[in-house]
């Protein structure tokens, strides 16, 4: 980064961790293809000795990434569920997670189909009900773990109230800011001890690249965690991490796009008389909005309705659009339409999922930055399929 002082959020996108290269002055930083690096003499090294370990494109990218968050170490990982994997590998058999009960499918399937069988022990509840989290806590307690805005019914946790509890009784707070991103929300300044991402959505934002990523502010709790980033290998390629870089210097501009049409989208929903209840965090009717607007800057780009549907009907709207595609991810330019019960969150089982809230008529829209007006036209055209 260069000397002077940067502390706007669209100057450290695109400054942060990196500077001009000193050998050719390229302005991009260089995509270093090596598994490996000269050494001066045997462990003398320039910082760099094997790939998996250390990158130079991936130490460009996990300083960015720790800019953006606030916090001093970031972590790049090949994928999200690789970032939550690192996370579980600190604890042990027999410890206790308390985690949301409307999480992602692929952290509620890790946490049951491996993590169980080492014994681990999962309790999963409302996070937006501090009663419950606090009934929820055991003594072998020792990482809470949430999302907020909530995937796929975007619940909006109060992050500092949370991270609070936490810490009054030495448990980690891990938070997955993934749906609103370091520009609409800042985990670590409310408290939490790491900051989750997936990568592949808003902060690579082409939907070219798969990739995660782990942020903190505590050198001792970076150093476990970038142990096991190191032993298990889950790191991502150079060429993944020029890729995030060259998504997160446009993130601040794409974003304020993004959320400027999910409420357009949102208000247009909630009039529409094929929907039962529209789930957007900028609408004053959601439930969290005060939580929402305490925390975080906007609504995101997230929209999720609930269709008065059947969930052949639901799965038809799904397959009706010309501008929405159909495909699972989120935070990409396109607009996409998701349909959880049978997609993204088809891991967990039905009567679990019921439970939380989240419907078989439940469709994900993750609201692109094409004009409002087609996305809303598309919309009107694909809900003509339940007359």
């Amino acid at each position: 980064m260069k000397s002077e002082r940067k502390t706007g959020f669209g100057t450290r996108a695109i400054h942060a961790g990196q500077a001009p290269d000193p050998t050719t002055g390229a302005i991009m930083t260089p995509v270093f293809m090596t598994s490996t690096y000269v050494q001066e003499a045997p462990a003398k090294t320039k910082g760099y000795d094997y790939s998996r370990s250390h990158n130079p494109t991936r130490t460009a990218l996990e300083q960015n990434l720790a800019s953006l968050e606030g916090g001093r170490f970031g972590l790049a990982f090949a994928s999200g569920m690789a970032a939550i994997h690192c996370v579980l590998n600190t604890l042990q058999a027999g410890d206790h997670v308390i985690a949301g009960n409307d999480l992602y499918g692929g952290t509620y399937r890790i946490l049951r189909t491996l993590y169980e069988k080492f014994g681990l022990q999962t309790t999963f509840v409302d996070l937006t009900d501090l009663a419950q989290l606090e009934a929820a806590f055991r003594p072998t307690t020792r990482l809470v773990m949430l999302e907020t805005p909530t995937n796929p019914l975007l619940r909006c946790c109060d992050l500092a109230a949370i991270a609070k509890i936490c810490k009054k009784r030495s448990v980690l707070s891990m938070a997955d800011n993934t749906f609103a991103t370091p520009f609409l929300q800042n985990p670590l300044a409310l408290g939490c001890d790491i900051v989750a991402h997936s990568t592949t959505k808003y902060l690579g934002g082409h939907s070219d690249v798969v990739g995660g990523a782990l942020i903190s502010d505590d050198e001792t709790l970076h150093k476990k965690l970038m142990h096991f980033q190191n032993s298990c290998g889950g790191t991502p390629g150079p060429m993944d991490c020029f890729l995030v870089l060259r998504g997160t210097k446009t993130l601040h501009v794409r974003m304020e796009r993004h959320c400027a049409n999910a409420e357009q989208v949102a208000k247009w929903l909630t009039q529409h008389p094929r929907v039962e209840r529209v789930y957007f965090p900028g609408l004053p009717s959601h439930p969290n909005h005060a939580i929402a607007k305490k925390q975080m800057r906007a609504g995101g780009g997230m929209v999720s309705v609930e269709l008065k549907a059947t969930v052949a009907q639901a799965k038809k709207v799904c397959s009706s659009f010309s501008v929405f595609s159909l495909a699972e991810s989120l935070g990409g330019v396109e607009s996409l339409v998701d349909h959880p019960a049978s997609m993204t969150h088809a891991s967990i089982p039905a009567a679990d999922r019921r439970k939380a809230g989240l419907e078989d008529g439940l469709i994900r829209l993750s609201v692109g930055i094409e004009d409002a007006d087609d996305l809303i036209a598309d919309l009107e055209q694909a809900l003509r399929k339940l007359k």
